[in-house]
């Protein structure tokens, strides 16, 4: 059977430890309490990353249109 829909992707989380230097820590507090200010719901830093990232890579036109490309990192 042939279904429209294809078979979802793996969507197991995938954990990343990263170390920032103190001013970008300082600018992710800063944005959290922007964003609690904003929205009136307080998030921590460590849920706003990923979608931070997301946001910023899927706005990003070189990287869309290098991975269009195909074009291969080592």
């Amino acid at each position: 059977m042939e279904l429209k829909l294809r078979k979802l992707p793996d969507r197991t989380p995938v954990k990343l430890a990263i170390t920032v230097m103190p001013d970008l820590h300082e600018a992710l507090r800063d944005y959290a309490r922007c964003y609690a200010e904003t929205y009136g719901s307080e998030e921590p830093v460590t849920e706003l990353i990923p979608h931070m990232l997301a946001t910023f890579l899927s706005t990003d036109r070189g990287f869309a249109k290098a991975r269009e490309r195909g074009v291969q990192w080592s």
